[in-house]
């Protein structure tokens, strides 16, 4: 039998409690499309809403722990060592137009010294999709879980036979251009690129071998910190497209098995423009 930690027990509560109010808004929103303002105001309450009840629960159950959210930015704890990390709504925009391919995020990042540096390092971390019921989770050293069931990520080793996922984040021309070209030099090795639009749930497919790779630029935190845990904790490799460590620091990822994380890298950055 799986025995969670206290931490995941607490995330998942929480989750799954801002989840019934995101499936309810969600039959709303479905509703609105044909209207000629459509849902945008509604989404956006939906997302704060779910982002009140987060906090609510979250600081119920550990009131000294900080919080790095989208809609509330860095609030200091009062331990200083520990803050979680939410995206209440990752998809927002396919939540909008009745896509139902959204997740919540939640993360505990803990502070620690080496040497003389203090660090940052992600002890937990959980994807909720609501209208699934798929609960992806993991403690940092303990393995990555679906629901009950442990995760690992795929085993292919052929980029001819895998399935990418690839962001579209909001860009400038230049930006575009880049990601086109990027696009169309995985296009040309892989078997297939997809484009779902919720980085946190790419993530967590990537740790439970729906896909076998994920790439994207311009994230924020709350996107990034349960999923790179899970795919870590699954087996997988999670880098920069550079090769550096710090996603959290420039929304730069690239998530693999460990048998494609390179030859990924290698076509995305043969693909890399050069100086203008």
């Amino acid at each position: 039998m799986v025995v969670k930690s206290p931490l995941i027990n607490v995330m998942e509560r929480a989750a799954r409690k801002a989840g019934r109010g995101l499936i309810r808004d969600f039959g709303e929103v479905e509703q609105l499309q044909a209207s000629p303002t459509g849902p945008g105001g509604f989404v956006i309450t939906a997302d704060l809403k779910s982002a009140a009840l987060l906090r609510e629960e979250l600081a119920r159950a550990r009131p000294d722990f900080g919080f790095l959210t989208e809609d509330g930015g860095e609030i200091a704890g009062r331990d200083g060592a520990h803050r979680w990390i939410v995206d209440p709504l990752d998809g927002a925009d396919n939540f909008l137009h009745g896509i139902p391919r959204f997740c919540i995020s939640i993360a505990v990042e803990r502070d620690f010294t080496s040497g003389r540096r203090v660090r940052s390092e992600t002890i937990a971390g959980l994807v909720y999709n609501p209208l699934t019921d798929e609960s992806f989770w993991a403690d940092k050293a303990q393995g990555a879980y679906l629901n009950d069931r442990r995760m690992r990520v795929s085993g292919r080793r052929a980029m001819a036979e895998a399935l990418f996922a690839i962001g579209w984040p909001t860009l400038d021309e230049a930006g575009r251009q880049a990601l086109l070209a990027h696009a169309a030099a995985l296009l040309a090795k892989a078997g297939s690129l997809r484009r779902f639009g919720s980085a946190a749930l790419d993530l967590a497919y990537v740790a439970a071998g729906r896909f076998d790779g994920y790439w994207q630029e311009g994230l924020e935190p709350w996107n990034l910190a349960a999923g790179v845990l899970l795919v870590r904790e699954a087996g997988g490799f999670v880098s920069e497209l550079g090769g550096g460590s710090a996603m959290m620091e420039t929304g730069s990822i690239v998530a693999a098995n460990d048998h494609l994380h390179a030859d990924l890298r290698r076509v995305l950055e043969a693909a890399e423009p050069g100086p203008a």
